[in-house]
């Protein structure tokens, strides 16, 4: 068995406060560790910033690594835990940013840098699209990162699976009247994809925007491991086995007899 405790963090970040949001991800990570051992703790997206900060990103991005990175590095390294979460990117020219997930290692390395894909609504204003599903190969298995509204899209889980992904980490600000959306997206991606998905998704309001969390833990056959309530802080705890990953794929057959030369439409713009 390649069991590992893996858990999911429901938090308000506040808006535009990198300093303060920094320091309660801290202290979730050192509560979640001193509580039990943990191998895994996944943030909500943009868990650095807040949501609707506009062209404030610009001045709040950092890069990777960078001074967020580093503090996410050093409590990843000292509580021996592999962190995910959400932060904005910047590159060497200050103009281009990108809504970003890293994942870091317990040896307080950079495993993998996901920039998200699917930009919505303003989203496209502040920041530049990623264009490739990077997966990260950890001491447990292969892991992949989404951000939010990539969820929506069938095509972006399915990258994730045929490159080796066992364990899919969405960092997410899904915001109402998408609960319903948010928990069929969650669930479907898992079963279709037989993987395990841990989903941390943001609560709180800003200016235009209610965030509801229902953050989700979710098993390779649809089966719920934890799940937290709309608009409760907390977090989520789950052990899971990634070898029933392999297992049920094997079972079901899912990926072997998929007919790639069938599906030609899937890749042409609409």
């Amino acid at each position: 068995m390649r069991q590992i405790t893996v858990a999911v963090v429901q938090m308000a970040p506040q808006l535009a406060d990198v300093e303060a949001n920094l320091e309660r991800m801290g202290k979730w990570v050192e509560d979640i560790c001193h509580e039990q051992k943990v191998d895994l703790i996944v943030f909500p997206e943009l868990a650095t910033t807040g949501y609707e900060c506009g062209v404030r990103f610009a001045d709040l991005a950092e890069q990777i690594p960078g001074r967020i990175v580093n503090d996410m590095a050093q409590w990843a390294s000292e509580f021996r835990v592999h962190l995910a979460f959400g932060m904005v990117e910047k590159q060497k020219i200050e103009s281009v940013v990108y809504d970003a997930a890293v994942l870091i290692d317990p040896e307080g390395e950079v495993n993998t840098t996901y920039r998200k894909v699917h930009l919505r609504g303003e989203e496209r204003l502040a920041f530049r699209p990623g264009y490739r599903f990077p997966v990260g190969e950890t001491s447990f298995g292969t892991v992949g990162l989404l951000l939010g509204w990539d969820l929506a899209f069938p095509e972006a889980a399915r990258c994730l699976t045929l490159q080796g992904a066992e364990l899919l980490c969405v960092c997410a600000n899904w915001e109402r009247p998408n609960t319903n959306a948010w928990r069929n997206y969650m669930l479907t991606r898992a079963l279709e994809n037989s993987l395990f998905v841990a989903a941390a998704n943001r609560i709180g309001g800003e200016y235009t925007y209610n965030f509801f969390g229902s953050s989700l833990i979710v098993g390779p056959r649809g089966e719920i491991y934890s799940a937290l309530d709309e608009d409760r802080e907390g977090y989520g705890l789950a052990t899971i086995d990634l070898d029933e990953v392999k297992k049920n794929r094997e079972d079901s057959q899912l990926l072997q007899v998929r007919q790639p030369r069938s599906y030609r439409e899937i890749v042409r713009m609409y």
